[in-house]
């Protein structure tokens, strides 16, 4: 059975992947290993859409190492890898520790993880030459993001974090209650998510800009906004439903006017109406041994 999670992060993936930034990726490629192949580590994995997303854009050979805490995710994560060789023309393995792909310009090796996410340890990034994420930072404290920074710099790998949430929404048609669910909702962002302590939420991206550079990393950075036509219903009524059950939670006392903001919202999903921009931003990081 799909978990809610799952769920999600499949609605989501047209929109990250739409949003991303083509050009970050292809800087810290100016940088990767032709021979040897390149060893990557992805933090918190989930259904493996960053696996999909860089690995055709890495023409080297990969050894991934792809780490979440939900086993349900990493067996989806096989399942969509799967999917994606079959439809790619790319011959797949899979066995208990991970799978291999291999296709007719590089070949893949996937080795899954499952491990708690909450404290880093050097094994993770031992021999990493990329350490890369898609849509964690947000979710994690100063100090983790910090910690993270340290740890990336022991190993000397080169850094890709998409999508972290910068605290930026727009909806149109404008709504008076937009502004009082979405600071709701980026407070409920700073709670804590089980990744170090009280999350950075919208101050993450710039948390983490100072973190790398602290560490003598030079950084580069794009905004990924999402934006969410009319004709973006699936994604945009569960996004509308987390804000308001967010909201909800950090001021309860507001329920009943948070409820009629999310069906005045859904009302315009609907009537084809809706367009919410999502702020995010992509980070890229490399020291200068690397040669990016």
């Amino acid at each position: 059975m799909r978990s809610a999670l799952g769920e999600w992060l499949q609605v989501r993936e047209a929109a990250d992947w739409a949003a991303r930034s083509e050009a970050l990726v292809a800087r810290v490629l100016t940088g990767a290993p032709s021979a040897g192949g390149l060893r990557v580590l992805d933090l918190a994995s989930g259904a493996g859409s960053n696996v999909r997303y860089l690995a055709p854009r890495l023409a080297v050979r990969q050894h991934w190492r792809v780490v979440d805490r939900d086993a349900a995710l990493l067996a989806a994560a096989r399942v969509h890898l799967a999917a994606w060789a079959s439809a790619n023309g790319v011959a797949f393995r899979g066995d208990a520790a991970g799978c291999h792909l291999h296709g007719p310009v590089s070949e893949w090796t996937i080795e899954m993880c499952r491990r708690d996410l909450g404290s880093l340890d050097d094994m993770l990034f031992d021999g990493r030459d990329l350490v890369t994420a898609s849509a964690l930072l947000d979710l994690t404290a100063d100090v983790w993001i910090r910690d993270l920074a340290s740890r990336c710099r022991a190993a000397g790998a080169t850094v890709l974090m998409a999508l972290t949430y910068d605290g930026r929404v727009s909806c149109e048609p404008a709504d008076a209650d937009d502004e009082m669910v979405r600071d709701l909702f980026n407070r409920h962002q700073r709670t804590d998510k089980g990744l170090g302590g009280l999350a950075a939420g919208p101050g993450a991206h710039e948390a983490a800009v100072r973190a790398f550079t602290d560490v003598g990393y030079t950084v580069a950075a794009e905004p990924t906004d999402w934006r969410l036509d009319a004709g973006a219903r699936t994604l945009q009524r569960p996004l509308i439903d987390g804000w308001a059950h967010a909201a909800i939670e950090m001021a309860p006392e507001r329920v009943e006017t948070i409820e009629r903001w999310r069906q005045r919202r859904l009302d315009h999903v609907e009537a084809g109406r809706s367009r919410l921009v999502v702020g995010h931003h992509d980070l890229a990081a490399w020291l200068p041994s690397t040669g990016v």
